[in-house]
């Protein structure tokens, strides 16, 4: 997985990039979340070396990927191309779904994480308002995980310390998906948007 789409086209088509040097009828997978562009300029730059890109961008973390849980969404030009694909991301995968084409991977993963920056943001306030009016974190917790605005922002990756173990909040917000990681993505969803017009 890169950070940003220009570390993508660096790996993928540069000079002495993986395209370059890869062999026809090799297969590429690239986990990297970027935009769906990017993601297709280098399935097409494959194709026309004959070469099967496919952009397979993850869901779950670096827990996920060591329980063998992760979403994968896949963008790539044939279901037989998916298909290839697949048995390879079932070693770290629970739910691998083809998206379409290419770039379809990306579409998916950038709204995924556009509803998840806003959902942990809700989250967060309400549980803030819930604890600035008296309500004790873990019994809020339990009621909203069992009412309507249960969300996986409060029943899985609660951003309050100490409600649930393993999770960032509770570990002095070390690990898990950084500030900015969030903010590249959201970042790729208004950029998307603006796309559509």
């Amino acid at each position: 997985m890169l950070p940003a789409p220009k570390h993508v086209r660096e790996v993928y088509l540069g000079e002495n990039g993986l395209i370059a040097n890869a062999r026809e009828g090799t297969v590429l997978i690239d986990s990297s979340t970027i935009d769906p562009g990017t993601a297709r300029e280098v399935a097409k730059m494959g194709r026309e070396k004959g070469v099967v890109v496919v952009d397979a961008p993850v869901s779950g973390g670096t827990g996920g990927a060591q329980a063998g849980t992760l979403t994968f969404m896949v963008g790539a030009s044939t279901q037989s191309d998916f298909d290839r694909t697949k048995p390879y991301l079932t070693h770290m995968g629970k739910s691998i779904t083809y998206c379409g084409g290419p770039g379809n991977g990306q579409v998916a993963k950038i709204c995924n994480n556009m509803l998840l920056g806003i959902s942990m943001i809700a989250a967060s306030e309400t549980l803030n308002l819930g604890i600035n009016l008296g309500m004790d974190p873990h019994l809020l917790t339990q009621i909203l995980n069992t009412s309507s605005g249960r969300c996986w922002s409060t029943d899985t990756y609660n951003p309050v310390p100490g409600v649930m173990p393993n999770v960032p909040a509770s570990r002095d917000y070390e690990g898990g998906f950084g500030n900015s990681l969030m903010a590249k993505d959201l970042g790729l969803a208004v950029e998307a948007a603006k796309g559509c017009g």
